[in-house]
Parts: structure tokens; C-alpha cells; sequence
């Protein structure tokens, strides 16, 4: 494994009207002293923010690379995006992707190569754990699936020591080198929004590469998701609109997750789906949630 400080490194992120909260993520990931240790580029995919997040980051950073987007890509198009342009660019080591929304942790750059540079090996996802700044829990980072033939996972606390293997990851701090890239590519087409990363991380599992949580925290990042579902007190009309919506229940994204990683489960979340829409007072009632986004 080559050198972290000779691997050429790009930050791809992807930002919509978060002027405030996008300025925050670069200055707590610029302002890093380790960072201007690192051969490190910065591609920002601006989704046609109306706030003037581009122009805003291109005045106070101007060797971040800031690209335009359609104003429709959402979270996943606009880092599948991104990534791709990135790859057309130079040939990267190491691809780093970050939530706009994430605050990092001082030393949290230093320590996330660090802990890529000890597995000695070429073929890694390793993510970063994010904390709420309000209640001091974990919020995003691993997720090990109780049967990985099944959906159902719990999001696991990172040890503060070593790292640990898990199944699936969210993308809100996640490393992933080019031996990855390479063997199974960037984030598929089939998800608009939600569930990229997981599909992603699930099949590097799969593939065998090492899909890891760092040890101990990176950042914090509050839990935006809310319920996943549409109360009873809102008409059918925007009931079903949620449920087809990418950033609702993304019903078609859904079920083909569903279809390719756990397709014994397929039936009973078809099922779940069209009750939550049409008798969505279980859920009100029972507060019955699975996390799926």
C-alpha cells in the first residue's frame, strides 16, 4: 500500500440550499491541520442551489472544484455525479464522501486514513460514526444486518479501539479506496435518493472487500429521516405521493434493494409499503418503524 501522504485524494460531496450548514462542513474539514498534509482535491456538486451555496463556496475557497448541477439529482444523483466527474478528472488512491451536513471532529481526517492504512490491505470501505450534537447518541455509520439474508439490521456503537466489520454503511463519512472503485464501480443508477449507500456497501460485503467501522467517532451529523411514513392525518392523495416520492418511502428504489439483497424478504415489505400508505394509524398508533433510508 502506498504511502496516505503520496495517494492522490478526492473529497466528493453534494450540496441543495444548505448554505450555512455546507460552509460549516468545509471549514470543519479544511480548517484540519492534517490536511494540508495530503495530496487532497475537493469536487463539490452545487444541485442548482437557489441560496447561493456555489457562489458562496467559490468566494471563500476558491480551489474547491464546484460543479452545476440540473437542480434534480437529489443526494444519490448528485454523488453519483460527482464521483464520476472527480474519476474523469485525475485518477484517484482514495475517494472520501461526505454529508454537507456533518461538522467533523478536529483529528477526524488523520484518524480515518489511519485506521484504512492498518487494515494493509487494498480493497476497503471504512466509515465514520457521527454523533447528535443535541443528545450525544449515534446518529449514521455501520450497520450489521442480523441475517444477511434479511433487511433487518441494527446500526452498531463503533469500538473505540479497533474497527469492526459490518454489512452495510451510511455515506455521511465514508472512505472508500480505488481497488473498490475498481471491482464493483461507484453508486448504481437505480436509487435517486435514499439507499445508494447501502446498496454500495452491501455489495462490497458480498464482494469481499473489507467493509469496516472505524474506531470511535468522527463528527456530528443530527438524524434528519423522521418517521418513515406519511400520517393518517394527511389526505390518500399525499399519502401515495409519499410513498412514491425519493425522499418518502421511494418505492420502486425500495423494492429493487429489497429484490437484490434480500429477496426472501421481498413480499412481506411489498406488503408493508401499501399498508403504511393506506392504513397508516398501525403505525400512528403502534409507532412501528423500520429503518430502511
Amino acid at each position: 500500500m502506498k504511502d496516505v501522504l503520496q495517494q492522490n485524494i478526492a473529497v466528493l460531496l453534494t450540496c441543495y440550499n444548505r448554505k450555512q450548514k455546507t460552509l460549516d462542513f468545509l471549514q470543519s474539514l479544511i480548517g484540519q491541520e492534517y490536511f494540508n498534509k495530503l495530496k487532497i482535491d475537493i469536487h463539490l456538486m452545487d444541485d442548482a442551489s437557489t441560496d447561493g451555496t456555489g457562489e458562496a463556496v467559490k468566494q471563500k475557497y476558491p480551489f474547491i472544484d464546484v460543479v452545476t448541477g440540473s437542480g434534480n439529482l437529489f443526494w444519490a444523483g448528485g454523488m453519483r455525479a460527482i464521483w464520476r466527474y472527480a474519476m474523469n478528472v485525475k485518477s484517484y488512491d482514495l475517494f472520501l464522501l461526505f454529508n454537507d451536513d456533518v461538522v467533523l471532529f478536529d483529528d477526524s481526517l488523520q484518524r480515518l486514513l489511519s485506521a484504512y492504512v492498518k487494515t494493509g490491505r487494498e480493497g476497503n470501505i471504512i466509515v465514520g460514526s457521527t454523533l447528535s450534537s443535541v443528545s450525544n447518541r449515534l446518529t449514521y455509520g455501520g450497520n450489521i444486518h442480523y441475517n444477511i439474508k434479511h433487511s433487518k439490521y441494527f446500526r452498531a456503537e463503533p469500538d473505540s479501539r479497533k474497527a469492526i466489520t459490518c454489512h452495510s454503511c451510511n455515506a455521511n463519512i465514508l472512505l472508500v479506496d480505488k481497488a473498490t472503485v475498481d471491482q464493483i464501480g461507484i453508486f448504481p443508477d437505480n436509487y435517486k435518493h435514499c439507499l445508494a449507500d447501502f446498496d454500495y456497501t452491501l455489495t462490497a460485503f458480498k464482494s469481499g472487500i473489507n467493509v469496516a467501522i472505524a474506531p470511535g467517532y468522527y463528527g456530528y451529523c443530527e438524524d434528519d429521516h423522521g418517521a418513515n411514513w406519511l400520517s393518517g392525518k394527511n389526505s390518500l392523495k399525499k399519502r401515495i405521493a409519499y410513498l412514491y416520492s425519493p425522499k418518502g418511502l421511494a418505492y420502486k428504489e425500495y423494492l429493487y434493494y429489497i429484490r437484490k439483497h434480500f429477496p426472501a424478504d421481498y413480499a412481506i415489505s411489498f406488503i408493508k409499503l401499501w399498508l403504511k400508505t393506506f392504513f397508516p394509524i398501525l403505525w400512528d398508533k403502534f409507532k412501528l418503524k423500520e429503518e430502511h433510508n
